[in-house]
């Protein structure tokens, strides 16, 4: 999906840009069933791969029902071609290069995982804090529904034009649970915040200093998401020597 000039304008004043059916449901339900099989061990993860347990199962201070009320995310899906299809989906790519050029390449995968029962929150954050290329402006993340994203069930919360303030100190929050590699911005007013509903196969992508998180699952019913970042074959990792 080629971007209009409306929507590039909008991304880069709010740092992000909702874009609506993105990706198919038929594609949506083949990452869905991959994560699955994954989960419940039907198949072995390829190398690279980790699947990661909410903080509160590994704690023991809920009771999974099973394998997939335990996970609160798989990371680096490169290795396997069925899930990491979705970096090269052409609408996506087509998307993304409106904004960062024709030369891509992926930085992160993740399908997201927010369990019923569990507390699942994400500080907000920015993602630049977790990669040392540059310039900012040369990254994005593409984040894609795979299930409903509600309020209620813990969707994505953006602080809109938060990309322009620059990269913040990061803290880990007084929380009682807090998943691994979770961080979140300091001295930051959440007042502004705006909550991203979205549809299977709706499609965010913002900026990587675009501050965001996301809060708890209160409902019955699970969210999640696939993920990647992307970036432009024009940046540069800064040398720190």
């Amino acid at each position: 999906m080629k971007l209009n000039p409306d929507q590039i304008s909008q991304y880069h004043q709010h740092g992000f840009l909702l874009l609506t059916a993105l990706i198919p449901q038929t594609q949506l339900q083949q990452y869905d069933t991959r994560f699955h099989d994954f989960v419940e061990g039907k198949i072995e993860c390829p190398s690279g791969m980790k699947i990661m347990q909410d903080v509160m199962v590994v704690k023991g201070a809920v009771t999974a029902q099973s394998p997939l009320y335990g996970v609160n995310k798989i990371l680096g899906l490169e290795n396997d071609p069925q899930l990491n299809a979705y970096s090269s989906h052409t609408e996506l790519v087509t998307a993304v290069s409106s904004l960062l050029g024709d030369e891509l390449y992926s930085l992160t995968s993740n399908i997201f995982n927010k369990p019923p029962g569990v507390d699942g929150r994400h500080p907000m954050h920015q993602d630049l804090r977790y990669f040392r290329l540059r310039p900012a402006d040369k990254i994005m993340g593409a984040w894609t529904a795979i299930l409903p994203a509600r309020r209620e069930s813990g969707c994505l919360a953006i602080i809109p034009g938060s990309h322009k303030w620059g990269l913040l100190e990061h803290q880990s929050p007084d929380w009682k649970y807090l998943n691994h590699g979770f961080y979140g911005v300091k001295g930051v007013d959440f007042g502004a915040r705006q909550h991203i509903e979205m549809e299977p196969g709706d499609t965010l992508l913002f900026h990587p200093l675009l501050v965001h998180g996301s809060g708890r699952n209160r409902s019955a019913h699970f969210r999640r998401a696939i993920s990647v970042h992307y970036a432009a074959g024009s940046r540069e990792r800064p040398n720190t020597a």
